[in-house]
This record gives structure tokens, sequence and C-alpha cells, in this order.
């Protein structure tokens, strides 16, 4: 076991630092908007993870590798101690970068010592759970940098054979479900977040659900037909959203001379009508559905669809607001802040996205946004 364990934590740490190696250094601590953190944060938190949760209550006489890091890099764990305001990560020039890949090099070392000298489940368990936390902040460090460059005035190219939003549907189906009493939740022994557990039985309608994603294409039409001015189409608060940050595209979008060009990770190109449409918040995934006379799914009928699928090209608003299942239960302590308390203004999405890593998403995963985010690769899936 612990030389699985070892293995596993070696190729994910690794992967990390991967997705870093395109940067210049002046990228590492650039932070353009409050939720989106700089890579070098990214980098330092991750480790922080595994200092602060495993090595200082496992490793007898351990020493902290910096004092001040507690305080820096603590993303949200008021069990944890006090922490610099997340608007305020883009403004540490210091410690610098190369400091903290000496920090992740430090860890690293004294976490497969730990591994390779103990055979713990509950050790184990919280280096799983924080291998897991890196794979998320893997998500999230291609979808931050992304939002760095994409608002760079020269937009430019991370990796010219990194286009994440290339895909296209391999059909145009879709699925009937019939009407019964379904099992929601995760069962089994395999990792899950603790949002998933609590199995219990929801009674859907028959519903049909489309097996592929909205396009590019069709949300041009969408658009062509004026629908950001039409407030018929918008829930309230979208309506507001749309007028107080004039919107009229998806996020990375840009008419130049008349043509729709995206920004992808590849560079600025024109807008693939036949690829698959990203970067939509709940808002305006709702307003498609509406002007197509259809709706989101509920994160129930997606769960129960997708166990006959293969699903994960984005991340897919579903109609369900993020909150607890029957008998869910807060671990003690910082862990179980990890989840629970964001149960709140939350929209659920499901699946998992071109950017999510590998074997990191299960058809029990929920996702959780604020209905006004569309940074992640997010798209829609319509229900009749």
């Amino acid at each position: 076991m612990s030389k699985e364990i070892i293995h596993t934590y070696k190729n994910i740490r690794q992967q990390t630092e991967a997705i870093c190696k395109p940067l210049q250094i002046e990228d590492y601590s650039i932070q353009v908007v409050q939720f989106a953190s700089p890579a070098k944060w990214h980098l330092a938190h991750t480790t922080w993870f595994f200092e602060t949760f495993i090595l200082k209550n496992y490793v007898q006489n351990y020493i902290t590798f910096d004092a001040d890091f507690n305080f820096l890099f603590n993303s949200y764990y008021n069990n944890v101690g006090d922490r610099i305001l997340q608007t305020n990560r883009g403004n540490m020039s210091r410690p610098s970068t190369d400091k903290i890949y000496e920090y992740r090099a430090y860890v690293d070392a004294k976490i497969q010592e730990l591994l390779s000298a103990i055979s713990d489940t509950k050790i184990i368990e919280l280096v799983t759970l924080g291998l897991n936390h890196e794979q998320q902040h893997q998500e999230l460090l291609v979808t931050d940098i992304k939002y760095m460059l994409g608002h760079n005035p020269l937009f430019p190219v991370y990796d010219e054979d990194f286009n994440l939003i290339k895909d296209t549907n391999s059909n145009t189906e879709s699925i009937k479900i019939k009407a019964g009493i379904y099992k929601i939740g995760h069962q089994g022994d395999d990792f899950c977040y603790d949002n998933e557990l609590g199995v219990h039985k929801v009674y859907v309608d028959d519903f049909e659900i489309n097996n592929h994603l909205v396009t590019n294409g069709e949300y041009l039409e969408f658009m062509a037909s004026g629908a950001y001015s039409d407030f018929n189409l918008w829930l309230d608060e979208g309506w507001s959203w749309v007028n107080k940050n004039h919107i009229k595209s998806p996020l990375y979008w840009h008419n130049i001379e008349g043509e729709w060009h995206y920004y992808s990770l590849s560079g600025l190109q024109k807008v693939d009508k036949n690829a698959i449409l990203s970067h939509i918040n709940y808002y305006e995934a709702n307003a498609y559905a509406e002007w197509k006379g259809m709706r989101l799914p509920t994160e129930f009928e997606w769960e129960i669809a997708a166990q006959q699928l293969h699903w994960g090209k984005r991340w897919e608003w579903t109609n369900s607001a993020y909150l607890p299942y029957p008998n869910f239960e807060k671990a003690n302590g910082a862990v179980g802040e990890y989840n629970g308390k964001f149960m709140s203004n939350k929209m659920v999405l499901r699946g998992a996205s071109v950017a999510t890593s590998q074997n990191h998403s299960r058809p029990t995963y929920r996702n959780f946004f604020n209905p006004t985010e569309s940074w992640q690769f997010t798209g829609i899936r319509l229900v009749k």
C-alpha cells in the first residue's frame, strides 16, 4: 500500500508543476480578479495542506518550513488560524517562486518518508484527501492561468497544443428515462467527498435528456436573436447581472471586425461553430434553456442518466441548489470546513471538464459555483 500511495503522490505533485512549466516567471504572481488565484499561491497552498494536516500532526518534532506560510497560504480554514484576504494573494512578490518550489520539495520528501514508515489508514486517508484536493487545484490552476492570459491585451499563447475548447459532440441523440424511484449518492468504498455521502432515494417523473451539449453555433443563434436584450428570457438576478456588466457574449469572446473570436490557451482564434460551448454561467445557461423551450436537468436527473453514459467534456449546470444530502455530517475540525460551509447561494454542476485531472470525477461528484461564475469550462445540457 505504501509504495502505491507514494507513486500516486509523486505523480500528482509532478502534474501540478507540469501545468506551470509553460509559464514565464512574471506569470506566477499575477491575480487578475479575486476568485482567480496566482499560480504561485496554488503551488504553495496545495503544499501547505500536506504540511498542516499531516506532517504537523503525525511527524514527531516536525520542523515547519517557514512559520509565515500558515498565514500566507491558508485558504479558508478558520480552525487553522488567521490568513491573508483572498484579494491580496497577488500582492505576494515575496516569498519568491524559487522559495515555493523549495517548499514543495521539502514537504514532498517528508511526506514520502512518512508514508514509507507507516501503514496507518487514517494518515493514508488524509493523504488521499490531500491528493484529491491538489487535483481540484490543478483544474483551478488551468482555469486561473487562462483567466490571467485571456485578460492580457496580447492574448499570449500558453501552449500551442493546449486548446481545451475544440471538442465536438459525437451524436445528437437524446435519452428517455422512465419515472421511478432512484438511489442518489456515492456507494462503495472508494474515495468520495463528504457532500456525496448520504445515499437516499428520489422520485423523478419521465424525462428526456440530451446526450450532447450545446455548441457554439447553437449559442450564436441565441445571441443573434437578441437574447442578451430580452428580459423575458432571464431570471431577475441574471437580468441584473447582464445589465450591470454590459454582457453581450460568453466569457473570452470578442467581436473583431464583425466576426466572433475567442481566446483559448493556444491563442486567439475564430469561434468554431461545431465545437462545444464553454465558459457559460448559470444565468446564461438558464436563459438559453428558456429560449429553446427546454430546461436544465436537476442534479438527480443528471446522475440517473449519467449512470448509463460517459459524460465529462464540460462541467454542466444543473437546476439544483447546492444543499446537503439527508444525514450529511461534517467532520470535526478544519477538515469539516472543506465542503459543508459553502452550502449557500451556489448551484450544482455535474460531470467533469477537459481541465479536470485524470480519474478525479465520478457520476456522484458534486461541483458547485456561484451563478455568475463562468471561468471554469462550463457548458449546457438540456432536458425536454
